[in-house]
């Protein structure tokens, strides 16, 4: 599919999905081209990759002569050079509440529980697949609990994490709450997360963007 928009993405990358949620949610098109993040100790490390993107991360989104990275900010570069709907708000406090709830999810959960971060605690301190997943789980649960009552104690969440329509902070939460299943995290205690989950599966945009649909995804 010919587009200025070429996105490196990988299937299962949180942050990945989250750039695609928000390119679906505007209606743009683009190209993914596949960083596998396992294979032969990880494409992200390639010396061509690593001269696209120097942290050696998934994503990265070209826009014509333009490369981008970080996910959040990629967000915020659609929000302001492309068409509607926004995923931020007009007002000032709304836009930094809605900065607020994703920066909860994509900087202090994600990364935590990441790829790179397990990989490292597995060679440094020789954690089994066991030991991982409590790690994983133990710092979902501690993000999701303060999430969840961000949401639940304020008037501004409405049938999604702020107000009635999809934004910036929902394209951060869907990821976050796939991982969380993958991990096993229990998930009773935040209903409010799964409230807003459950409303985001009912649009293409988002079910379009699972990581089972990409195709790089295994194949069944």
């Amino acid at each position: 599919m010919a587009s200025d928009l070429v996105l490196y993405s990988y299937w299962r990358s949180s942050a990945a999905f989250r750039v695609r949620i928000a390119l679906n949610l505007k209606g743009l098109r683009y190209e993914t081209r596949a960083i596998h993040l396992l294979r032969e100790g990880g494409e992200q490390h390639t010396a061509a990759y690593a001269a696209l993107n120097p942290q050696e991360l998934v994503p990265t989104l070209v826009d014509g002569q333009r490369v981008l990275t970080q996910s959040l900010a990629i967000l915020e570069y659609l929000d302001e050079t492309h068409p509607p709907p926004a995923l931020l708000p007009a007002d000032a406090a709304g836009r930094a509440r809605a900065r607020a709830l994703s920066q909860v999810i994509a900087c202090d959960i994600h990364p935590i529980g990441n790829l790179r971060m397990l990989q490292w605690i597995e060679s440094q301190f020789g954690a089994n697949d066991e030991q991982k997943g409590v790690w994983a789980r133990h710092w979902m649960a501690t993000g999701l609990r303060a999430l969840e009552t961000m949401l639940a104690g304020s008037k501004e969440t409405g049938r999604y994490c702020h107000g009635d329509t999809p934004g910036m902070a929902d394209a951060c939460l869907v990821p976050q709450v796939y991982n969380a299943r993958r991990w096993k995290v229990p998930l009773g205690d935040y209903p409010t997360i799964l409230r807003i989950d459950a409303t985001c599966d009912g649009l293409d945009a988002f079910r379009d963007a699972m990581p089972e649909h990409q195709p790089d995804a295994p194949k069944a």
